[in-house]
């Protein structure tokens, strides 16, 4: 099974890129994307539900923000669109399949880079979304959480760490946070099951030609359950193409779908 993690920061924009094109060849089973920037409504080109996929989106209120989606070549047994959280899922940033008892997330946590108060917001859905974590860890079901969780979990998860100590995404409260998912919470880092080398980045800045040096941040990640965390087989984080400022990640679990 093969699953693939992307925020395409605008999918309009990707699918000019070749993204879609991209997608077709890659042998997946589900695709997760993050920060589609569009409603369904304004996705009437074919190049959106290409045929061989079943194509489910979770649309921010606000036009060009946000959002989620999941492609997936089978249809799945249930799909649950938000948290149920009316401030979270205004902004469009869960949506999950289920194929019987393996759920696949797609999430698009917040960024607080912007300032003080979507900082303040990031920091109310951490510590709203670590329990829901555990309830899901009660559940008798395996979980996949792709996604743009907007953190770098650890010095080697990016290039400039000294300088990012007071930085939205590298706050030591947003790494603490990150410890109980991959702690207590029982969660685990799907990527470093099976690759644990430094300058692995999944984003990268517009500024200072960052992804020609590859001074980045890896803040993308699959987030598994402890029976899937067995199953991992490869993972790569695609970076031949560029499609947004954040590169796929892509990961094989030997898990039947």
């Amino acid at each position: 099974m093969r699953i693939v993690s992307v925020n395409v920061n605008g999918v309009r924009a990707a699918a000019r890129k070749g993204f879609y094109s991209w997608m077709s060849r890659q042998r997946a089973d589900v695709v997760c994307i993050q920060e589609t920037r569009a409603h369904v409504s304004q996705l009437e080109d074919r190049i959106f539900w290409p045929r061989a996929w079943q194509a489910y989106f979770h649309d921010a209120r606000k036009k060009g923000y946000s959002g989620v989606a999941i492609y997936c070549r089978r249809k799945p047994d249930r799909v649950v669109a938000g948290l149920g959280w009316p401030d979270v899922d205004a902004e469009g940033r869960y949506l999950e399949v289920q194929f019987g008892a393996l759920s696949v997330i797609s999430l698009y946590m917040h960024s607080g880079s912007s300032g003080e108060a979507r900082q303040q917001l990031k920091f109310d859905m951490m510590e709203r979304f670590l329990p829901y974590l555990r309830r899901l860890r009660r559940k008798r079901r395996e979980y996949i959480i792709c996604g743009d969780w907007n953190i770098a979990h650890r010095q080697i998860d990016l290039k400039n760490w000294r300088g990012n100590l007071k930085n939205s995404g590298f706050l030591p409260e947003e790494r603490a946070w990150m410890d109980e998912v991959f702690g207590p919470a029982g969660f685990v880092d799907a990527f470093r099951q099976v690759d644990a080398r430094p300058d692995q980045y999944t984003w990268w800045s517009n500024r200072g030609r960052a992804w020609e040096k590859n001074v980045g941040w890896r803040i993308d990640y699959q987030v598994v359950t402890p029976g899937m965390a067995g199953r991992v087989q490869a993972a790569r984080i695609y970076k031949d193409k560029r499609f947004s400022d954040h590169a796929p990640l892509i990961i094989d679990y030997d898990y039947p779908l």
